[in-house]
């Protein structure tokens, strides 16, 4: 049972709306799906998705599908397709750092061995301790009346009860008014987190911080640059409110070079910047050990990249603070076959053979960058997936 081949397309599909981060505005989100064909008829998918280019980090669409077409595929192609950890420690041993890479063949490999031994991708990965993950929404449009109705209409419709806002861009106190309006709004109906994606100096952060909290906020995210580790403890040793690591996280050695500094109160956990699901893991497990609370996080993936964070975060015993997993809700088309299960304020994370998902060939042909390559064509599923 070897790989016989490995195929990429980005697809490029628009968002509902404008999502506005300090390093980016977003109008759409592109993504790498990865299909990996095996000699015994299964068929595993992945994908690797960034945010907003390369504003955010070292990784690309047009990287990733570089990446697999012309080093991984060939690495990869002809080998025992049944051994998921030792083509990873394979794939690690000679290709650095591509993380994003990692994780797209690494959910493709463990959604081929899920459909073949007919368990899901969580019952790979230790076993999954619950069966629904809370959810949250962000709110970026940047406009504060905007943001209220938003927020209101998922309270309405049960789907979201927490919510992080986007800030940055704006004057600090422009930005601390734009929370407390909406805190004061949803009252305690709602908790309200604060994602700075690096945006502050280390001054700016210790104003902020107790500014946050008196406006009722629960937690900031990566509020001064990931690479200020000593900054991240200051911050955190001042106790005004939680911070989270989230760009700082590539991995497990970062985890414990942060939780060793005291330099988080929550770990943003993400399967694509961490390298994969077992990397992700591994920091999740770091987290624990350090009295670090846990968070999953999303690079605001598509159908297939959420399920198999929701896969992996549905083993983890402590989710303190639940999860950002609405990256299928911010597209305007549905990429999967079957909608997600968002209600009540959580997400059903599915429990088919392998990723318990498929995908919406039509959309797939649709948003294809590149359409004039044949679009990916689903293979039929086994009797055991």
């Amino acid at each position: 049972m070897t790989i016989e081949a490995i195929e990429t397309a980005i697809l490029d599909v628009p968002t509902i709306r404008p999502h506005v981060l300090s390093v980016a505005t977003m109008q759409s989100q592109s993504m790498v799906l990865v299909r990996l064909l095996c000699s015994d008829g299964v068929e595993g998918i992945g994908e690797g998705t960034t945010i907003g280019g390369l504003s955010y980090g070292a990784e690309s669409p047009e990287s990733i599908k570089l990446t697999i077409d012309h080093y991984v595929a060939p690495l990869l192609t002809g080998v025992d397709a049944t051994r998921p950890a030792v083509l990873m420690a394979r794939l690690r041993k000679q290709v650095a750092a591509n993380h994003f890479v990692k994780c797209a063949i690494e959910t493709a490999l463990l959604d081929a061995q899920g459909k073949r031994l007919g368990v899901p991708v969580s019952e790979l990965s230790g076993g999954r301790v619950r069966d629904r993950l809370p959810v949250l929404w962000t709110l970026a449009s940047g406009d504060t009346g905007r943001d209220i109705e938003e927020a209101e209409a998922m309270l309405a419709a049960r789907r979201h009860n927490a919510f992080k806002l986007k800030i940055g861009k704006r004057a600090l106190d422009a930005d601390v008014a734009h929370v407390a309006a909406i805190k004061r709004a949803l009252g305690d109906r709602a908790s309200v987190r604060v994602d700075v994606n690096q945006a502050w100096s280390e001054v700016t952060a210790k104003r902020a911080l107790p500014m946050l909290a008196d406006a009722g906020v629960d937690l900031v995210e990566q509020p001064i640059r990931a690479s200020s580790l000593a900054g991240m403890a200051r911050l955190t040793a001042m106790g005004s409110l939680a911070v989270m690591a989230d760009e700082a996280l590539y991995g497990p050695e970062t985890g414990f070079a942060y939780a060793a500094g005291g330099a988080a109160d929550v770990f943003a956990i993400k399967i694509a910047q961490a390298g994969g699901l077992s990397a992700a893991k591994a920091l999740a497990s770091i987290g624990e050990a350090a009295g670090v609370s846990l968070y999953g996080g999303t690079m605001l993936e598509g159908g297939v990249g959420t399920v198999a964070s929701a896969q992996l975060f549905s083993t983890f015993g402590d989710l303190a603070f639940g999860t950002e997993l609405f990256g299928p809700l911010l597209l305007t088309e549905e990429i999967l076959a079957q909608p997600l299960d968002y209600a009540d304020f959580s997400l059903g994370v599915p429990t088919g053979p392998g990723l318990g998902v498929a995908l919406n060939m039509d959309a797939v042909a649709a948003f294809r960058r590149d359409r004039s390559v044949p679009t990916i064509v689903a293979l039929p599923r086994q009797a055991n997936g």
